[in-house]
């Protein structure tokens, strides 16, 4: 079976690496490109040693250019920073090249409001209508037809599957919602700044980004979309001194003050039956990073707070598997006519 080819533009953040760790073990995929300008002409195994002996590892990495994509990928990620993407996507889609976006620019459906959160003027409002937000869970069939995906954040995937059986059932009120998130320092990139470095993060527990975070409108689109009505909700962010997973708790008011664990569980348990990633604790139990490290789980646990009439939902990814180059494999895979899951099976790792 001759294998899909894939192109990688953004080679040397962590999801431009994680995304090549997954491709090198992948039955149907290969990657063909590899993108760097700072790092063209070295050979990819030489600049990941990880890579080393694996398939890809004598690939070249390259400067992109959007001709060069057209001839050598069928499906090109796109693992640069917000502004960047917009054009790049749009010169692959115009070369009817199929693009998976892992910034921000093709989440946020309203150009004025992409526009107003990131500050930048977005240039392909013509491919707005055509991106398919890819959390697979939700639109995995839309997915399938797309030549055009906006991967989903990592803070909105853990916050909207937490969200979706309590809203699209009706379970809880779209006012009053609270999500509060911890993330690991992964999330803020590899770039080379104070606020990552070691001793500035260890040891240390810091909330950031609040009230304006930039994950905020992603997730209010999608939460109102099954929610049936705008939904605005409180967003705050925390960073933590680990290197992977995120912790979400969503703070929540019933619709019903008699509503039961037992009915909430229940719901959420008949809700994602058949999505096999996502894992709903038993009653009692609350999920840990640890055990969703590197893996495309996401762990959900529930409490119903009878005094406060709230539902409290925890969430548990990794930030850069299930939160980006993982799930942006799985919509690959998709808009491939594979299963989602291929490549992506793996046991969460160990400590």
């Amino acid at each position: 079976m001759k294998k899909t080819r894939i192109g990688l533009v953004g080679i040397t953040g962590y999801t431009g690496m994680e995304l090549a760790r997954l491709l090198a073990t992948h039955p149907h995929m290969e990657l063909s490109m590899a993108c760097s300008r700072t790092e063209s002409g070295k050979r990819l195994g030489a600049f990941y040693p990880f890579l080393e002996k694996l398939p890809g590892s004598d690939l070249a990495i390259s400067v992109y250019n959007p001709d060069m994509a057209k001839e050598a990928c069928d499906v090109v990620f796109l693992a640069v920073p917000h502004g960047k993407a917009m054009e790049m996507a749009g010169e692959l889609v115009d070369r009817g090249v199929k693009v998976v976006d892992l910034s921000a620019d093709f989440r946020i459906h309203d150009a004025a409001v992409y526009e107003a959160w990131y500050k930048v003027e977005h240039t392909r409002k013509d491919l707005l209508p055509k991106a398919v937000y890819g959390l697979p869970e939700l639109y995995a069939e839309e997915v399938k037809k797309a030549q055009l995906v906006a991967n989903p954040g990592c803070y909105p995937t853990s916050s909207i599957l937490a969200l979706y059986p309590a809203l699209s059932k009706g379970l809880v009120l779209p006012t009053d919602i609270v999500v509060d998130s911890k993330s690991g320092t992964t999330g803020a990139g590899r770039k080379a700044v104070v606020t990552s470095l070691f001793c500035e993060v260890f040891d240390s527990f810091k909330a950031y980004g609040l009230g304006k975070h930039r994950h905020t409108p992603e997730i209010e689109q999608e939460v109102s979309r099954f929610a049936g009505s705008p939904v605005t909700l409180s967003f705050n962010t925390h960073l933590v001194p680990m290197n992977r997973g995120i912790l979400t708790t969503v703070y929540t008011k019933l619709s019903n003050p008699s509503t039961t664990l037992d009915e909430v569980h229940e719901a959420y348990c008949e809700a994602y039956a058949d999505k096999p990633w996502i894992r709903v604790l038993p009653k009692g139990a609350l999920p840990e990073t640890r055990n969703v490290r590197g893996s495309m789980f996401c762990d959900l646990g529930l409490v119903v707070d009878p005094r406060t009439k709230r539902l409290l939902v925890v969430s548990a990814i990794d930030n850069i598997c299930r939160g980006a180059s993982g799930q942006a494999l799985a919509n690959a895979n998709l808009m491939c006519g594979l299963d989602a899951a291929e490549g992506l099976d793996h046991a969460p790792m160990l400590p």
